[in-house]
């Protein structure tokens, strides 16, 4: 099983996308998920989409928009309750982890591969065959 985060961006438009990709491929939606954490001593969440596994190859694509917005425990934005809306058109509930920063990392891969350990661990996506 080969999974994958896809990194969108921080920004607004990004976001847009996010929600898009969710409502465009409702069916295949497993997990609306929040990677909360501290970045330069703020509270912020990343917003993710864990799409089914597709194909025969078995690819699973996370899309995620990292640390962009305020963490909704502070502070309720209207792009967290985008993300709200989309849970509740797809009938999902937002799944939230706390993880370390991006920037604790030498390298973005290396984040999402810190991320995917923590899926799996979790078992959200399924684990190393």
């Amino acid at each position: 099983m080969n999974q994958k985060f896809i990194e969108l961006g921080e920004g607004t438009a990004d976001l847009y996308e996010l929600i898009e990709i969710g409502d465009r491929m409702a069916d295949r939606v497993k997990h609306l998920m929040t990677f909360a954490t501290i970045k330069n001593g703020q509270p912020v969440v990343s917003l993710a989409v864990v799409l089914h596994p597709s194909g025969e190859d078995k690819f699973q694509p996370i899309y995620i928009c990292r640390e962009g917005i305020p963490d909704p425990e502070e502070k309720k934005t209207q792009r967290y309750q985008m993300f709200e809306q989309l849970a509740v058109r797809l009938d999902k509930s937002i799944i939230p982890l706390t993880v370390k920063s991006s920037d604790q990392f030498y390298e973005t891969a290396l984040f999402y591969q810190h991320l995917i350990g923590i899926l799996r661990m979790n078992r959200y996506i399924a684990p190393l065959n």
